[in-house]
C-alpha cells in the first residue's frame, strides 16, 4: 500500500490524490454577483448539505494552487453575502464545465455558456433557469482553512428559497432521482451521471473556449442540437479554417452530400460526431454548409 504524508506531497498531486479517492462529489453550480451586479458563474464540487434546520448548504472555494489568489465568486459572496446554488443534471452538463474557463473578471459564464439568467426572489444573484433545482442563499459565514495555494474556504449558506422544476417530481412531490438525472466530479475528468455511470469531459484549463455567445446564430438556434451539443463546440478557441473544411470535405468526399442536405441534416450528423467527442469534424460538416 503506498502511504502519503501531506506535508511532503506537492499540493497538485495531493489535490487529485484526495480528489480521486473522494467521490461522486456533487457539484455546487455557483451563481454570485459582484458590487456592480455584474453576473458571475462558477461550479464547485467540493459541495454537500450540512443541515435541515436551519437548511444550510456549504462549498469551497479553493485558492489556485499557481498563485493562492482567490476566485470571483469566493469575492463576490464575502462581498455581497448572497448566492444561488444551481443543481446540474446531465442536461446541461457540457455548459456548466465550459463554464469553469477562466475568463477574465466581467465575462459574463451564464452568457459563454448558453445559459439564461432567471431573476431570484429573494437575493440579486440570478438563477441558472436551465437547473432543475435552484438555492436562493444567503452567506452566514466564510470559514478560511489557510492561506497557501490549494486552502479552503467554506461558504456557509442558508437557503432561503428553493426552486424545484415539476418534471423532477413524483406523484407524493418527492424528487424522482431518475428523473433528476443527476451529475457528479469524480478525479481529473471524469464525471458520475447518478443513474448510468462515469463518464469525461475534458476539462477547458490550457484553452479559453470561446463560449456559446460567439456561435453562428443559426447554430446556436438550432432545433437539433442540444445545450450540451452547444458546450462541446464552443470548447474550441476558434473555428477551422476554410482550407482545413475544404480538405475533410475532399478527403470524405461529401461535397455533393452537403450541398443537396438540410440545415438539419447537416445538424444531425455534427452531433453523431459530437457524440463521439470529434469536435473538429463536427465544426468542419457544420462551416462546409455555409
Amino acid at each position: 500500500m503506498l502511504s502519503i504524508n501531506p506535508k511532503d506531497t506537492a499540493t497538485q498531486k495531493l489535490y487529485g490524490l484526495m480528489a480521486g479517492s473522494v467521490g461522486p462529489r456533487p457539484i455546487a453550480f455557483a451563481s454570485t454577483v459582484n458590487e456592480n451586479g455584474e453576473a458571475n458563474l462558477s461550479p464547485f464540487s467540493f459541495f454537500n448539505m450540512m443541515s435541515a434546520n436551519p437548511p444550510i448548504l456549504v462549498f469551497s472555494p479553493l485558492l489556485k494552487i499557481s498563485d493562492s489568489s482567490s476566485k470571483h465568486t469566493l469575492q463576490n459572496a464575502e462581498t455581497t453575502k448572497e448566492v444561488v446554488i444551481n443543481i446540474v443534471n446531465y442536461d446541461i452538463v457540457q455548459q456548466m464545465s465550459l463554464s469553469s474557463t477562466a475568463y477574465a473578471e466581467g465575462v459574463n459564464e451564464f452568457e459563454k455558456a448558453g445559459l439564461t439568467m432567471q431573476e431570484s426572489e429573494l437575493v440579486k444573484p440570478f438563477r441558472v433557469k436551465e437547473s432543475p433545482i435552484q438555492f436562493e442563499c444567503k452567506v452566514t459565514q466564510i470559514v478560511k482553512l489557510g492561506e497557501e495555494g490549494g486552502a479552503g474556504n467554506m461558504v456557509v449558506c442558508e437557503v432561503v428559497k428553493m426552486h424545484i422544476a415539476e418534471d423532477v417530481l413524483d406523484e407524493d412531490q418527492k424528487i424522482d432521482q431518475f428523473k433528476l438525472d443527476q451529475v457528479a466530479r469524480m478525479g481529473g475528468n471524469l464525471y458520475s451521471r447518478a443513474n448510468q455511470g462515469i463518464f469525461e469531459i475534458p476539462k477547458p484549463i490550457s484553452s479559453m473556449g470561446m463560449g456559446v455567445d460567439q456561435l453562428p446564430e443559426d447554430i446556436k438556434t438550432s432545433s437539433i442540437l442540444t445545450g450540451n451539443d452547444l458546450g462541446k463546440l464552443a470548447t474550441l478557441e476558434s473555428v477551422p479554417s476554410e482550407s482545413e473544411v475544404k480538405e475533410f470535405i475532399e478527403e470524405n468526399k461529401l461535397k455533393e452530400y452537403v450541398s443537396e442536405s438540410s440545415s438539419e441534416k447537416i445538424h444531425a450528423i455534427a452531433q453523431e460526431y459530437l457524440k463521439k467527442e470529434e469536435v473538429l469534424n463536427a465544426w468542419k460538416i457544420l462551416l462546409a454548409k455555409k
